[in-house]
């Protein structure tokens, strides 16, 4: 495709990216962002942006079961590229899921369609512990593969690589699927908290080393998705969480690639999730941007937050929340618009374009 045919908006990728653009990865609107530097516009990216909601995905991944396809170098680098070439957003996220790293290291589970991972035997004991054994760079070679594959074919457009947090890990295994109330993962929480925390500091070292691995390979960003955290009090997530959070963060420290915060209904939780060490926090719907910056407090960049139902409203209304969403984010120290969770499976693709186009139109050069 020529750049005359491109649609307006749509980052360049492949191989016709110059050598020049792949070397301004570092200059581009989304990690300008996340270091709370000066922006041309606000940058976009979703989370589950690659596939899901997407027909070329769907057709790409047919008869292809979820964790096969995450483990084949050529679908990953494909489904990776699709939402960046669509949408034409301002970064790209690396299509995986959380328990990859479980997977490789020999966990018996499987993503049951409808469902969602399954444990077939759930760790709850100390002798448990054993199953979780290190993961290391060879356990893991195709994610190597496709990062280095997709780096070279984003040109200047940044790759984020992502990870399961420890508490959102733990709670699949403990409960072996997932949960609405967590009672196995409270209970053990509560009842034996050493072998919680033993429990959630190898899987701190396990998410440390994937993480790693992707940004060894190429990835420019990393974030944690710690989709169940919301389910714990201010006060627990402290004591039984952060700690093993912090270690993630710090493991990856040296690396200098910024480093981000997710989790689902943590409006309580904010503050801390930016104390754990991430440099951009993100905020689900549920709580203002501009709220958000005071919890979190200075130092960090926030990335949020459009209800990703506002998505089905008339173009009218997904405009109009849109707004809402950059005028409280309007003077944020670093900010990357997103949805304040992933982008459900039967969402009009064309809403997210137009979502991409109006973001960069209403902000440029504000």
């Amino acid at each position: 495709m020529s750049a005359s045919q491109r649609p307006e908006g749509q980052q360049q990728t492949g191989r016709d990216a110059a050598p020049s653009a792949r070397e301004s990865v570092q200059d581009s609107a989304f990690l300008r962002a996340c270091r709370r530097e000066p922006v041309p516009h606000t940058p976009v990216w979703f989370m589950r942006q690659a596939g899901r909601s997407l027909p070329e995905y769907r057709k790409l991944r047919e008869g292809i079961a979820m964790l096969d396809s995450c483990m084949r170098p050529d679908l990953v680098t494909e489904i990776t590229l699709q939402p960046v070439r669509r949408h034409g957003v301002d970064a790209a996220i690396y299509f995986s899921d959380i328990v990859v790293p479980l997977k490789a290291i020999g966990i018996d589970l499987d993503i049951k369609p409808g469902v969602g991972p399954v444990v077939e035997q759930p760790i709850r004991t100390r002798a448990d512990l054993a199953r979780l054994r290190p993961l290391e760079p060879d356990d893991v070679r195709y994610v190597t593969e496709a990062v280095s594959a997709l780096t070279g074919e984003l040109g200047a457009t940044p790759l984020i690589g992502f990870a399961g947090a420890p508490f959102t890990l733990a709670s699949y295994l403990v409960e072996g699927g997932p949960s609405r109330n967590h009672e196995h993962t409270k209970a053990l929480m509560y009842g034996d908290p050493e072998l919680w925390a033993d429990l959630l500091d190898r899987l701190a070292d396990i998410t440390a080393a994937f993480l790693k691995v992707q940004i060894e390979a190429g990835a420019s960003a990393v974030q944690l998705f710690d989709s169940w955290v919301g389910a714990l009090a201010p006060a627990d997530y402290r004591r039984s969480v952060m700690p093993a959070s912090a270690k993630v963060f710090d493991a990856v420290a040296g690396y200098g690639v910024p480093r981000i915060h997710f989790g689902v209904g943590t409006g309580e939780l904010l503050g801390l999730m930016g104390e754990a060490g991430a440099d951009v926090v993100g905020v689900d719907w549920r709580v203002p941007m501009d709220e958000a910056r005071r919890r979190v407090g200075p130092g960090k960049a926030l990335q949020g937050n459009l209800d990703p139902a506002v998505l089905f409203a008339p173009r009218a209304a997904v405009e109009a929340k849109t707004s809402e969403v950059l005028d409280a984010a309007r003077g944020l120290d670093g900010h990357i618009f997103n949805l304040g969770h992933g982008v459900p499976p039967n969402t009009d693709p064309g809403a997210l374009t137009a979502v991409v186009e109006y973001v960069h139109e209403h902000t440029a050069g504000r």
